[in-house]
């Protein structure tokens, strides 16, 4: 027989214990993991992010960089570390997102593996080429590229970038050689000094070397041109209408890691990029706040998946 007076105590305990514990979180330095190299919108906003949080919660937030192999690295630590709350993903949506569309068999699952926390901000798309470069707008690579197909290549600097250059493509005609990179940075800086002859890249990743008089500016991928670059057309203005790329920042732990952490962490993250500090600190990247709840992010992430799914397939870009 079961004794149910002596295990519904032992019970009560125990959750209370769980609570408890859950209530101290954190009372050790947790790792956060970024999937790109520093100097990319996920390394620059995790950075600011892990700040806030430990000044908050009393224990440091450590950012570790593990760029290569598309991402899948940093994805699987994330996804087959303890969900324990001591391992945090602050990814883009290359990982997230993009991998599952262009990817047939991935080390890791972007929905099953893991738990969404928030999202952080989205920064739009920026075509750019060197400085010293011919071309001086959009018509002008488009024309360059179509009289001699895969003559000219570009940089990529992860499989959203190369997929956000191969829809341009798709609806310029065009055709060019992928050189594929380890992150952003490395593509961008290769592109700088002319190595490359173009790449595509968020906002926060090339407004630096534009301001910098290293890299021009051909089109941005908005619907509207950007107060940073408010002599830089829009793609849609130079002949490709309704062109709009953008990529996004987000925190996320391992699955099953337990909803009282997930939740604390998440309107912390939310708080943040709200107030004043965090608009600010956004804005000055060129990218605009957007914040979501853990349910909100999943079915934002999932339609994501859906639509980049669909963009692939239309612009018949190779799925490995």
């Amino acid at each position: 027989m079961i004794r149910w007076r002596h295990i519904l105590p032992a019970l009560a305990c125990a959750m209370a214990g769980l609570s408890a514990a859950h209530a101290a979180y954190p009372d050790h330095p947790v790792k956060v993991i970024v999937s790109l190299p520093p100097g990319s919108g996920a390394d620059t906003t995790a950075r600011f992010i892990s700040k806030y949080l430990a000044q908050e919660l009393g224990q440091a937030f450590v950012v570790e960089n593990r760029p290569g192999a598309n991402s899948f690295i940093a994805a699987r630590a994330v996804a087959e570390a303890a969900p324990d709350g001591y391992t945090m993903f602050v990814a883009s949506n290359s990982p997230m997102v993009t991998n599952a569309a262009v990817f047939k068999h991935l080390p890791y699952d972007p929905v099953k593996d893991f738990a969404p926390v928030s999202s952080i901000a989205r920064f739009p798309m920026v075509l750019v080429v060197s400085a010293n470069s011919p071309y001086k707008t959009l018509g002008d690579l488009a024309s360059a590229a179509k009289q001699a197909p895969g003559k000219l290549n570009y940089g990529s600097g992860t499989q959203t970038y190369q997929v956000a250059i191969e829809r341009l493509h798709s609806r310029n005609g065009m055709k060019a050689t992928p050189i594929q990179y380890k992150g952003t940075a490395p593509a961008i800086n290769d592109t700088a000094m002319g190595s490359v002859d173009y790449t595509m890249a968020e906002i926060s990743s090339v407004l630096p070397l534009i301001r910098g008089g290293k890299l021009r500016a051909l089109g941005v991928a908005s619907d509207v041109r950007l107060k940073e670059l408010p002599d830089t057309p829009t793609i849609s203005e130079s002949g490709t209408p309704g062109f709009e790329a953008s990529a996004w920042t987000g925190v996320f732990f391992p699955a099953h890691t337990p909803a009282a952490i997930v939740d604390k962490v998440s309107a912390l993250v939310r708080a943040r990029m709200t107030s004043p500090e965090g608009s600010s600190f956004i804005e000055n990247l060129g990218g605009v706040v957007f914040v979501t709840t853990p349910a909100q992010f999943r079915d934002f992430q999932v339609k994501e998946i859906q639509a980049t799914r669909e963009i692939v397939k239309s612009a018949n870009i190779p799925v490995e």
